[in-house]
């Protein structure tokens, strides 16, 4: 009589199964979510995918005939690694909603 056991532990599974999948489709969804990020007044923007894929990259014409090749090199990375940044927070963000919803700990994704 080790069948409703068997049977309960395999509807168990099934339901983390289909959680876990849940959870890399939301993931997947929140790391294609855009941000937009900008440095020197708006001079560098960056565009990239939460995940960390830049999109574009744009510098205003105005910094590129300045000649001065260390500050645009500076503003690039900036602008870079504030959409990192803020793309790592909105997935986090993402992921603690969607732990909330299923009564999970946020931060314990």
């Amino acid at each position: 009589m080790k069948m409703p056991g068997n049977l309960n532990m395999k509807n168990m599974m099934k339901q983390a199964e289909k959680m876990k999948k849940q959870m890399e489709e939301a993931q997947e969804n929140a790391g294609n979510e855009i941000v937009e990020c900008s440095a020197g007044g708006g001079m560098v923007k960056v565009t990239a995918k939460a995940k960390g894929e830049i999109v574009s990259i744009h510098i205003e014409d105005e910094i590129i005939s300045s000649g001065d090749k260390e500050m645009i090199q500076d503003l690039i990375q900036a602008a870079v690694n504030e959409s990192i940044d803020r793309g790592k927070e909105k997935i986090k963000e993402k992921m603690d909603g969607i732990a909330a919803s299923m009564g999970i700990p946020p931060g314990m994704l």
